[in-house]
């Protein structure tokens, strides 16, 4: 460890390279519950690619494990330090470097928070889509490396939708320029899309350049309540199956809701089991058509009550606790989270399938999901000290991760593999795919210390 201490702090300033354990502890694991970590043997913050891509040479020629870290928000156990790594945190390579409102598009550094990289393009008029909910605090580095989504990806889609290009540097630490900056590109293989979601396997990213879009329309709200899940379901099949649009579409139980009510005090599970908010922004007198045909589905399907917002700040309130769910059950115990993603038209059955499996398994199952797209969030909450309640529930979810795979659907929808999904990993891909998946990292990354042992099963 003093040799590897004496070569980082030869790249470094030393008040840039943590050892101290104290210090190192903070950027050992991000937010997964139960997903394994160790203390890194060291903690580094670069400033600028030609840092990163020395440090990264270094390890290489050393064999030291390289693992990094954005705001460490995520929840699948990728950013989780190994024995004897080193962990590359971006934390000071922030800022938007540029924003092109001829071309639409931003530069920007990958320690920047989502929402000031939106901040910034709306006071240009432009507007980056991708709104993980945890947007006031992740990076857009971790949303690149994991493909993040949001309540906004059932119309305007996910993070990779909106990544042109990038700088990276490889495993052997070389700076590398992928993708492009024009409208249309189809030169070579689209080596940039491949590094969206690669959870730091692949390479480094230290600048990532982004599409924009013009603002959308002020959005209507309707809200529906509905008497279980299955109901809930059956309305969001009527949604799609109207042919309406909405620019978000999501579902919080009644669950989900208490534990917001006990910390914030809303009042938002006195109207029932379960809520679904959709949002349209489909400009003129479409949208009203639109926000009218959503509340009629709604209605079809079973509400118990419905309503279309005429009261923006109540509708942004609505939305605002939908983001704070996943803190309000924090606050209760460790969470148990899950991040499959269906078929739409699965939606509805697969639903209620998981109010059966927790019924097996004697735990309760809160449910979130971007319901528009099938991306459901069944999650337990564990009493402190009931452990008992833990391997209930960590079975319970192994059953829905197959059951997404059963009906058709995926392992993770935006959390990302990490070392929670690859199991179910190995389930949905046939081995001559992952055989293919460990081709490409062996040839990006032949020292093979690119955050090791995440994402693919052990062979």
């Amino acid at each position: 460890m003093t040799a590897l201490t004496s070569g980082l702090h030869g790249v470094l300033p030393g008040t840039r390279v943590l050892t101290d354990p104290e210090a190192v502890a903070a950027y050992a694991h991000d937010e997964a519950e139960g997903a394994p970590y160790t203390l890194p043997a060291a903690v580094v913050l670069p400033t600028s690619t030609a840092e990163v891509a020395a440090l990264v040479a270094h390890c290489a020629a050393e064999g030291v494990p390289v693992v990094a870290r954005g705001a460490g928000t995520g929840l699948s156990g990728g950013a989780n330090a190994v024995a004897g790594s080193v962990v590359v945190s971006f934390e000071a390579m922030t800022g938007v470097v540029a924003i092109d409102r001829a071309e639409r598009l931003a530069r920007v550094r990958p320690g920047t928070v989502n929402d000031d990289l939106r901040a910034a393009c709306a006071e240009q008029g432009l507007w980056y889509p991708p709104d993980p909910a945890s947007s006031p605090w992740s990076t857009i580095g971790g949303n690149v490396a994991t493909n993040a989504g949001g309540p906004c990806c059932v119309k305007y889609g996910v993070t990779r939708d909106y990544v042109l290009g990038m700088e990276v540097v490889t495993g052997l630490g070389e700076v590398v320029r992928l993708g492009r900056r024009t409208a249309k590109g189809v030169a070579g293989y689209d080596l940039a899309g491949l590094m969206v979601g690669s959870e730091g396997t692949l390479g480094l990213i230290t600048e990532i350049t982004v599409r924009l879009r013009t603002p959308p329309e002020p959005a209507r709200t309707v809200v529906g309540c509905f008497d279980d899940l299955p109901a809930a379901g059956r309305a969001v099949a009527a949604v799609v199956g109207s042919g309406a649009q909405p620019s978000a579409l999501e579902l919080v139980d009644r669950f989900c809701l208490r534990a917001v009510d006990e910390w914030k005090r809303m009042g938002l599970s006195a109207e029932g089991d379960v809520l679904l908010l959709a949002r349209c922004d489909t400009p003129g007198g479409a949208g009203e058509e639109e926000a009218a045909a959503i509340r009629a589905a709604f209605d079809a399907a079973g509400a118990t009550w419905s309503e279309r917002s005429t009261d923006q700040a109540e509708a942004d309130a609505l939305f605002a606790a939908r983001r704070l769910v996943y803190p309000a059950l924090v606050r209760l115990g460790a969470v148990l989270t899950e991040d499959v993603c269906v078929p739409r038209t699965e939606v509805t059955e697969v639903l209620a399938r998981i109010e059966r499996i927790a019924e097996r398994h004697d735990v309760r199952i809160a449910c979130l999901a971007h319901a528009g797209d099938g991306n459901l969030h069944p999650m337990v909450v564990v009493p402190p000290g009931d452990e008992g309640a833990r391997t209930r529930g960590a079975r319970a979810l192994e059953q829905v991760v197959d059951l997404a795979v059963d009906t058709g659907g995926t392992v993770t929808g935006e959390h990302g593999v990490g070392l929670l999904k690859m199991r179910g990993l190995a389930r949905e891909l046939s081995p001559a795919v992952m055989a293919m998946h460990r081709a490409v990292k062996t040839a990006l990354d032949p020292a093979g210390i690119l955050n090791p042992g995440k994402v693919f099963p052990t062979e």
